[in-house]
């Protein structure tokens, strides 16, 4: 069962003196009933549920669980380009994930320096043109650990094929933007801390760019590849849209019963 809830006007970074979904959207409350004395009598939950979702400044996944009704909040050292700045945290992810008991955490390390496709210039010819590239690495992996380590009870970890496979372990799943209707090729993977896997909700045909050397790209990859480094940094970081419906969706379903089973 849903309840309309009335709208109220935001500040920027007035954060969580008040909660507003998308306009139009509804808010989760979930009804239970049970058997007291021999008589029905009807609980109601109202526990909202808190989501993270760190490093992330384009609010796509922010924007999905907002449309369910959930309290999620981004975080990202830069400004949201979301549209929805009161329902950014603009600093450090380490003390947004202190400011709340969260329920979930959802995050997004920076990739640059953990996935294996940057391992060539790891090689000691390149020591000059990146003298810090080795102390960069490990301070990625400390980071990623960091969050990994966590007290929220629910994690996801988001990044590419690359060295935590083996620095840490292997992810818990490995996804395409095309498993969720998105044509586009990404290896995504997964680590989870009390979360199910995602079940894929809409498998398509993946568009691929052939070269006449033989590699091959996906379409997202080969149309940013001009874009100068922090733009193309910003739009290959953008979760899909199928996959961003996917997370809200599915773990908003698993969190909602399991905790309010606990409210019986």
């Amino acid at each position: 069962m849903e309840k309309e809830i009335k709208k109220e006007k935001i500040k920027v970074g007035d954060y969580f003196k008040a909660f507003r979904p998308i306009q139009g959207e509804t808010v989760h409350k979930c009804l239970r009933i049970k058997d007291e004395n021999k008589g029905i009598t009807q609980n109601t939950c109202y526990k909202q549920l808190r989501v993270l979702i760190g490093c992330e400044e384009s609010q796509a996944i922010t924007k999905e669980f907002r449309k369910l009704g959930i309290e999620a909040y981004s975080c990202d050292l830069l400004p949201c380009s979301g549209g929805y700045p009161e329902w950014h945290l603009q600093m450090d992810v380490f003390e947004a994930i202190k400011l709340k008991k969260w329920d979930l955490g959802i995050f997004h390390p920076e990739c640059t320096r953990l996935t294996v496709t940057a391992n060539k210039w790891y090689k000691p010819e390149f020591a000059e043109r990146f003298p810090t590239i080795h102390e960069d690495r490990e301070n990625a992996v400390d980071f990623f650990m960091k969050i990994a380590n966590c007290e929220i009870p629910k994690i996801a970890i988001e990044n590419p094929i690359g060295i935590m496979s083996t620095r840490w372990r292997k992810p818990d799943q490995i996804i395409q933007p095309y498993h969720f209707g998105d044509t586009e090729r990404k290896s995504t993977c997964l680590w989870l801390k009390g979360l199910p896997k995602l079940e894929y909700t809409n498998i398509v045909e993946p568009e691929i760019i052939y070269h006449k050397s033989g590699r091959t790209d996906g379409k997202l990859h080969f149309e940013t590849m001009k874009l100068p480094k922090e733009e193309r940094r910003k739009a290959r970081s953008v979760t899909f849209p199928g996959i961003a419906k996917a997370i809200a969706k599915q773990w908003t379903d698993f969190l909602m019963k399991t905790e309010c089973s606990n409210c019986l």
